[in-house]
């Protein structure tokens, strides 16, 4: 395995057209970055892929990482040989009996059209070495092993038996920063992964409550921003002193109001951060008609205090498919704890689903939520998260 490297597949980058080279670019950076902590692994960058040469190190380390960076759409193991009938023989054999699998189908690919043999022909040649020389029988329906023959335009032949998926999207920071409102249940760490899919930044802010809320629920947002550091290794965190207004709201507000009204007030609060955080979107983890505010007539009451772009990748997604991402990404396990934010615990019994804008403007005209906004602005405490750690964070 030493002389292997890893191919990286761009997929959906390969439509970026004039852009296609930032893209690219930023990607191999970013490749980079993810790994540092193997100082002998180096990254090339040409304009149909990347390559990771781990030249010795943790080979298997490094595939696991690779696979969870944003960008990638397919990664293959490759070995690398001359560009001759004779080389590319003895490495096709040399990869089939690596192989535990009985049967096997060459697949061939040549970009090099000045190559004596056309494709059909190269996967024959092999395909002899391997039968004269190995107990290794053919199938092209549904071979055990599956060897890919890539004939390059310079001097070289890439062959691969072993390829898998990468995490898809575009190389994060190429989409910009948005601010996203993190409860520490199920579904707002999966919003998150799929910003980070689309190669969007994420920046954090959560509504505490205490002594309504357990503080505890912070030691959980702790662990989801750490498994969340896999995609974004620097993540900020934002923490809004929310309980003297949320106790206003259910002091002036009818009960059945207060939900649709907490999230107004919440929207505006991140609003505020997100300009002073130089976030370029809101973004939530609702789902369509998933719980009473996310009906798409709370949604419409929500979003009437503002018109700042707000995000909802999960949108349209049922439950289910949320919990499978959550579950992959690591977060579910910690969202289930049962510390509960404050949106849970003041859940009316029978909220509202069709709230409408001009009765949320009534009941908010019976208290100065102005000026409660602006001291949860003012009061909002930042952490910064390198690496899943908190460190000491310096405006």
């Amino acid at each position: 395995m030493n002389d292997a490297h890893l191919l990286i597949h761009f997929g959906e980058l390969s439509t970026k057209g004039g852009n296609r080279k930032l893209f690219i670019n930023k990607l191999g950076s970013n490749l980079r970055h993810a790994l540092k902590a193997f100082p002998k692994a180096t990254v090339s960058v040409d304009h149909d892929h990347c390559h990771v040469y781990p030249h010795g190190e943790y080979f298997d380390e490094i595939c696991g990482i690779v696979r969870e960076i944003p960008g990638i759409q397919r990664i293959s193991i490759v070995h690398v040989c001359p560009k001759n009938i004779e080389a590319m023989q003895e490495l096709a054999l040399s990869l089939a009996k690596e192989e535990e699998g009985a049967t096997f189908k060459v697949e061939t690919k040549r970009a090099d059209k000045t190559f004596p043999l056309d494709s059909y022909g190269i996967s024959r040649a092999l395909a002899a070495a391997i039968l004269k020389r190995s107990d290794k029988k053919v199938d092209v329906h549904h071979p055990s092993i599956r060897l890919s023959v890539d004939v390059r335009h310079d001097d070289t032949v890439f062959m691969s038996c072993h390829s898998f998926p990468g995490a898809g999207g575009y190389p994060l920071g190429m989409n910009g920063k948005v601010l996203l409102l993190l409860s520490g249940g199920i579904d707002s760490p999966v919003a998150a992964y799929q910003l980070l899919r689309r190669g969007i930044r994420i920046e954090c802010i959560h509504f505490a409550s205490p002594p309504y809320t357990s503080m505890a629920v912070l030691d959980k947002l702790d662990d989801i921003i750490k498994a969340l550091s896999v995609y974004q290794e620097d993540i900020k965190l934002n923490v809004v002193p929310f309980t003297h207004l949320q106790e206003e709201i259910y002091r002036n507000v009818d009960e059945s109001y207060c939900i649709t009204i907490m999230r107004r007030m919440m929207l505006r609060i991140a609003v505020e951060v997100a300009k002073k955080e130089h976030c370029l979107a809101i973004a939530t983890g609702e789902s369509v008609g998933q719980v009473a505010s996310q009906t798409l007539d709370s949604l419409i009451a929500i979003n009437d205090v503002t018109n700042f772009p707000i995000l909802r990748p999960l949108a349209v997604m049922d439950k289910l498919d949320i919990i499978g991402i959550a579950k992959k990404v690591g977060t579910y396990e910690i969202s289930i704890r049962p510390f509960e934010d404050c949106c849970t615990i003041f859940a009316p019994k029978n909220p509202k689903t069709k709230p409408r804008i001009d009765h949320c403007e009534h009941y908010e005209k019976k208290f100065d939520y102005q000026t409660l906004v602006k001291e949860c602005v003012e009061g909002t405490e930042r952490t910064l998260y390198l690496s899943g750690e908190k460190k000491e964070f310096q405006e």
